[in-house]
């Protein structure tokens, strides 16, 4: 076996140098006056009702277009004003499903002014096309506008009159904002953001409530009644909504009367944390776990709300000892466990509260474990504020959640989309595979948002098949369930992380990449995510002879972040290898964007140089200048705004490469792209993991060292029992006399 390499060479970061061009229709697009028309009548529509609504200064409009729309595609000149840019106006976004068509519907806060005066450019746009173009203009037009500049009208710009005919070719129409709140139970509220204290906001419509009711500034709790107000007076405001109180999704478990083996105490091992139900300190694993209790002292405590929480901190402790099958070779781990719920419902919103102060009160723990899940299903238009608070977190503390990926009740038939917290999008998502591999019987599925990989991989959980081995407050118990399979997905990335020294973007690839093969993609993403995990931390640290496999680490500082110095052995003047690659980044989310969540997107290409251009392994072209994709192809063929991109080789024979210089070598290439005008992307660690497979069998892994050293990278082995011997040293306590 080939141990995995880490690598270090020199990136270059460079700036955007393109600049947007002129106003431009697809080819053979048609504008007529009829369709202009409807959208300035919908425009005065909504400006009569905004005009006499005095809860907020502004207008909420939807933009509605025909499809699902790049941001380079959104409207520019509608709704434009010196004061801001169109897209910084953008309070929400979803997705409609029309006569079988997905559609962008993106929502907008603009001031009164702002809208009268798109009104009147709308007017004038509509005269220009009447007299000048017999009331249609195609692409053509627009290109000899552009070339001749040729433009008689003096009562709007050039630009703004073509900026306008490119708008209108998008736009199916503006509407009125809609929400799709049914709850009407403790609720968990999300506003949109009109620039207005939410308090006051509130206040002028009969509810009062203070900071401590607040997640964020747009976020809250209100109460059935607060909650009926709300959508009586002021429907408008919401932007989305859950029920606060959520069932658990169920784990079904026996209980036997199985001795448990003894345990050690323990010594340097590193901690995971844990956020579940309560802890039993009579366990015999109990020396290991450090437990605080963050319910009310006022609520009351039944012996079922140990069960849960206990039997999680078993497995991240001691799970290979009473699971041998599953033995992965990474120790024992210390737990530091914060009972936050009950074993049946909970309060999401006091679960928030406590996640923030516990992260905030032990920034020495890397890895956290969170098996709890709703048993509802999660919103295909936004993401829940369980998950966009851990998105947050992530984003802003160098840590990283395992979640699990919930579970359908024994009587539930056919598919289940998964509940919160399993929608957030930086976490690592588990779901469940039976002991051949399958999925789970009780799985669900995702993706999150219409388009996100969710969950990320599988494990584990038990089955009807094969339940697995935990310990309870009174024995062991064999159970099934997405819970049960998450942490040992948490003690791998603990080991990763805490005993080999990755990061928690490389040691997120490394687990996603390892699940992956090399035949056809997994025909399944949305219940088994990239794949199954392999059992051993060996199978996912070492490679088989004929595998290179290696990681690199960086961050990106500018547009592209790019090296073209990557070697790759060759015979007779060719490559005989095929090649895949994960990326993983935590992206800052913005929940108040409602399907388009992630702020920042890495564009990946990886492969040879041709003429100084990579030719990507997977025929990304995307980011070429000149170059046209539709936004649902740039989304389903290479997860665009993704934050995991996997890419692989695309051939159907597994023929050695040509080369194209004569060194052979190969280029990586990570281009970052903003959804806001503020440059989330700057500063943004990544973790890159590629492996080249020889396609005849051989081992060129030393050849391979060598021709790096040669090209200037540094190379480093992960040694596992070097990594141990490190670890362990580091962890000594020196006393000094």
């Amino acid at each position: 076996m080939n141990d995995v390499l880490l690598l270090k060479g020199k990136f270059t970061q460079k700036p955007n140098t393109s600049r947007p061009g002129a106003p431009s229709l697809p080819t053979n697009a048609i504008v007529d006056v009829e369709h202009i028309r409807c959208l300035l009548n919908n425009l005065i529509a909504l400006e009569r009702y905004w005009i006499d609504e005095s809860i907020i200064s502004g207008a909420l409009i939807t933009v509605v277009y025909k499809t699902v729309i790049a941001k380079s595609r959104r409207i520019s000149q509608t709704f434009y004003s010196k004061q801001s840019t169109v897209n910084s106006t953008i309070v929400g976004a979803k997705f409609l499903s029309e006569n079988n068509k997905l559609k962008h519907a993106i929502t907008h806060y603009i001031d009164l002014q702002t809208l009268n005066n798109t009104i009147q450019e709308y007017k004038k746009v509509i005269d220009i096309l009447i007299s000048d173009y017999n009331g249609t203009i195609t692409a053509s037009d627009i290109d000899l506008l552009n070339r001749t500049k040729k433009f008689r009208h003096s009562s709007i710009s050039r630009l703004a009159f073509e900026k306008i005919i490119v708008d209108t070719a998008f736009v199916e129409r503006f509407d009125f904002p809609q929400n799709d709140i049914r709850t009407e139970q403790n609720s968990i509220i999300s506003l949109y953001n009109t620039g207005q204290d939410t308090v006051a906001l509130l206040r002028k419509i009969g509810i009062s409530i203070n900071s401590s009711r607040m997640l964020d500034n747009t976020t809250l709790f209100l109460l059935p009644d607060e909650l009926m107000i709300l959508k009586q007076k002021a429907p408008f405001l919401i932007s989305m909504g859950v029920s606060d109180l959520a069932k658990f999704t169920k784990d079904d478990f026996e209980l036997t009367h199985q001795d448990i083996l003894p345990i050690p105490d323990p010594t340097n091992e590193p901690t995971i944390g844990v956020i579940d139900t309560l802890f039993d300190t009579s366990v015999y694993f109990s020396k290991w776990v450090e437990y605080k209790n963050m319910l009310d002292p006022n609520i009351r405590i039944d012996d079922e709300d140990f069960y849960h929480g206990t039997e999680i901190s078993s497995i991240i402790v001691d799970g290979p000892s009473f699971n041998k099958k599953l033995d992965d070779g990474c120790g024992r781990f210390k737990v530091r466990h914060f009972g936050v719920a009950k074993a049946t419902r909970f309060s999401s919103f006091s679960i928030l509260r406590s996640i923030q102060e516990i992260i905030a009160s032990n920034p020495d723990i890397r890895v956290w474990n969170l098996s709890l899940g709703s048993a509802l299903e999660i919103n295909k238009n936004f993401i829940s504020p369980e998950a966009a608070i851990l998105d947050k977190i992530q984003s802003e503390n160098n840590v990283i959640f395992v979640i699990a990926g919930t579970n359908k009740g024994n009587n539930e038939k056919g598919d289940k989309m998964i509940g919160a917290p399993a929608d957030s999008i930086n976490s690592l998502v588990v779901n469940s595979v039976n002991s051949k591999g399958f999925p789970a019987s009780y799985s669900r599925t995702g993706p999150v948002l219409s388009f996100f990989i969710k969950p990320d991989i599988c494990y584990y959980g038990g089955d009807i098949d094969e339940k697995m081995c935990v310990c309870t407050p009174t024995g062991a118990a064999f159970v099934q369930g997405t819970s049960f399979a998450a942490p040992w997905i948490a003690r791998k990335l603990s080991y990763l992380i805490d005993i080999i020294g990755l990061t928690r973007e490389a040691a997120k690839a490394l687990l996603i990449h390892s699940a992956t093969g090399w035949n056809k993609e997994n025909s399944s993403p949305n219940i088994m995510g990239y794949g199954v995990v392999p059992i051993h931390i060996k199978d996912i640290l070492q490679s088989p002879k004929d595998e290179i496999r290696f990681i690199i680490s960086e961050v990106s500082n500018a547009y592209d972040t790019y090296n073209y110095s990557l070697p790759v052995p060759q015979t007779d003047n060719k490559q005989p290898f095929i090649a895949k690659a994960t990326l993983c980044y935590f992206p800052y989310c913005s929940r108040n964007q409602g399907v388009d969540y992630t702020n920042t997107e890495f564009d990946i290409s990886l492969g040879r140089i041709n003429k100084e251009k990579i030719q990507s392994i997977d025929n990304n072209y995307q980011s070429e200048l000149g170059s046209f994709m539709y936004e649902e192809d740039a989304r389903k063929f290479y997860r665009k705004w993704d934050n995991v991109k996997h890419i692989r080789e695309i051939r159907t024979k597994n023929r050695p490469k040509k080369l194209y210089t004569d060194k052979g070598l190969w280029g990586i290439s990570i281009k970052t792209k903003e959804r806001l005008e503020e440059k989330f992307g700057k500063g943004i660690k990544f973790g890159l993991v590629i492996s080249l497979k020889e396609i005849n069998g051989n081992n060129r892994y030393n050849e391979f060292i060598q021709l790096c050293n040669f090209n200037s990278w540094i190379v480093d082995r992960i040694n596992i029992e070097n990594s141990i011997d490190i670890y362990n040293l580091a962890e000594e306590e020196i006393i000094l006399d």
